[in-house]
Protein backbone atom coordinates (compact mmCIF):
# COMPACT_ATOMS: atom_id res chain seq x y z
CA UNK A 1 0.00 0.00 0.00
CA UNK A 2 1.56 3.26 -1.12
CA UNK A 3 1.46 6.16 1.35
CA UNK A 4 2.07 9.92 1.23
CA UNK A 5 3.58 12.02 4.00
CA UNK A 6 2.97 15.75 4.33
CA UNK A 7 4.91 18.35 6.29
CA UNK A 8 2.34 21.17 6.30
CA UNK A 9 3.62 24.72 6.58
CA UNK A 10 1.92 28.06 6.13
CA UNK A 11 4.13 29.00 3.16
CA UNK A 12 5.18 25.65 1.71
CA UNK A 13 4.32 21.99 2.06
CA UNK A 14 6.78 19.12 1.91
CA UNK A 15 5.60 15.88 0.36
CA UNK A 16 7.07 12.40 0.59
CA UNK A 17 5.89 9.06 -0.77
CA UNK A 18 6.67 5.46 0.00
CA UNK A 19 7.77 2.72 -2.31
CA UNK A 20 4.96 0.57 -3.73
CA UNK A 21 4.77 -1.74 -0.71
CA UNK A 22 4.70 1.15 1.76
CA UNK A 23 7.82 0.23 3.70
CA UNK A 24 10.26 3.05 2.87
CA UNK A 25 9.67 6.82 2.70
CA UNK A 26 11.33 9.10 0.13
CA UNK A 27 11.19 12.89 -0.27
CA UNK A 28 9.06 13.76 -3.33
CA UNK A 29 8.59 17.52 -3.70
CA UNK A 30 7.93 20.84 -2.01
CA UNK A 31 4.91 22.84 -3.18
CA UNK A 32 3.62 26.29 -2.24
CA UNK A 33 0.79 26.51 0.26
CA UNK A 34 -1.53 28.50 -1.96
CA UNK A 35 -5.00 28.32 -3.49
CA UNK A 36 -3.93 25.31 -5.57
CA UNK A 37 -2.59 23.20 -2.67
CA UNK A 38 -5.47 20.76 -2.44
CA UNK A 39 -5.64 20.28 -6.22
CA UNK A 40 -1.86 19.78 -6.36
CA UNK A 41 -1.89 17.19 -3.56
CA UNK A 42 -4.89 15.38 -5.04
CA UNK A 43 -3.12 15.25 -8.41
CA UNK A 44 0.01 13.77 -6.80
CA UNK A 45 -2.15 11.25 -4.90
CA UNK A 46 -3.71 10.10 -8.18
CA UNK A 47 -0.37 10.11 -10.04
CA UNK A 48 1.40 8.08 -7.34
CA UNK A 49 -1.50 5.72 -6.57
CA UNK A 50 -1.60 6.72 -2.90
CA UNK A 51 -3.91 4.73 -0.61
CA UNK A 52 -3.23 6.54 2.69
CA UNK A 53 -1.99 10.01 3.75
CA UNK A 54 -0.02 10.95 6.87
CA UNK A 55 0.19 14.60 7.91
CA UNK A 56 2.49 15.98 10.58
CA UNK A 57 0.60 16.84 13.78
CA UNK A 58 1.82 20.34 14.63
CA UNK A 59 2.07 20.84 18.38
CA UNK A 60 3.90 23.16 20.76
CA UNK A 61 6.52 21.53 22.98
CA UNK A 62 3.85 21.59 25.72
CA UNK A 63 1.72 19.23 23.63
CA UNK A 64 -0.90 21.83 22.82
CA UNK A 65 -1.94 22.47 19.22
CA UNK A 66 -0.20 25.43 17.65
CA UNK A 67 -1.90 27.88 15.21
CA UNK A 68 -0.90 25.81 12.15
CA UNK A 69 -2.84 22.79 13.44
CA UNK A 70 -6.21 24.41 12.67
CA UNK A 71 -5.14 24.74 9.02
CA UNK A 72 -3.94 21.13 9.02
CA UNK A 73 -7.26 19.87 10.37
CA UNK A 74 -9.21 21.82 7.74
CA UNK A 75 -6.93 20.43 5.01
CA UNK A 76 -7.39 16.89 6.38
CA UNK A 77 -11.16 17.28 6.31
CA UNK A 78 -11.10 18.58 2.74
CA UNK A 79 -8.89 15.68 1.58
CA UNK A 80 -11.01 13.09 3.36
CA UNK A 81 -14.26 14.45 1.94
CA UNK A 82 -12.82 14.78 -1.56
CA UNK A 83 -10.93 11.48 -1.84
CA UNK A 84 -12.35 9.18 0.81
CA UNK A 85 -8.93 7.72 1.68
CA UNK A 86 -7.56 7.47 5.24
CA UNK A 87 -5.74 10.57 6.48
CA UNK A 88 -3.74 10.24 9.71
CA UNK A 89 -1.86 12.58 12.02
CA UNK A 90 1.70 11.79 13.13
CA UNK A 91 3.66 13.89 15.65
CA UNK A 92 6.13 16.05 13.77
CA UNK A 93 7.93 18.13 16.35
CA UNK A 94 11.39 19.07 15.11
CA UNK A 95 11.08 17.12 11.83
CA UNK A 96 12.37 20.07 9.80
CA UNK A 97 15.29 20.55 12.20
CA UNK A 98 16.10 16.83 11.95
CA UNK A 99 15.99 16.98 8.15
CA UNK A 100 18.28 20.02 8.19
CA UNK A 101 20.79 18.20 10.42
CA UNK A 102 20.89 15.29 7.97
CA UNK A 103 21.12 17.17 4.68
CA UNK A 104 21.54 20.86 5.43
CA UNK A 105 18.96 23.53 4.60
CA UNK A 106 17.95 23.50 0.93
CA UNK A 107 14.87 23.60 -1.31
CA UNK A 108 14.00 19.97 -0.46
CA UNK A 109 14.27 20.20 3.34
CA UNK A 110 10.48 20.18 3.81
CA UNK A 111 10.13 17.10 1.58
CA UNK A 112 12.77 15.38 3.71
CA UNK A 113 10.86 16.39 6.85
CA UNK A 114 7.75 14.83 5.29
CA UNK A 115 9.74 11.64 4.72
CA UNK A 116 10.77 11.59 8.40
CA UNK A 117 7.12 12.05 9.46
CA UNK A 118 6.04 9.27 7.10
CA UNK A 119 8.86 6.98 8.26
CA UNK A 120 7.80 7.48 11.89
CA UNK A 121 4.24 6.47 10.98
CA UNK A 122 5.46 3.43 9.00
CA UNK A 123 7.48 2.25 11.99
CA UNK A 124 4.39 2.35 14.21
CA UNK A 125 1.94 1.07 11.58
CA UNK A 126 3.64 -1.42 9.23
CA UNK A 127 1.69 -2.60 6.22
Amino acid sequence: MKRMGIDFGTKKVGIAVTNDDGTMAFPRTVVPNDDQLQATVESLIAEEGIAEVVIGHSLHTTGEANPVQAHIEAFMTDLTLSLGIPVHLEPEQYSTQAATRVQGKNEQTDASAAALILDSFITKHPV
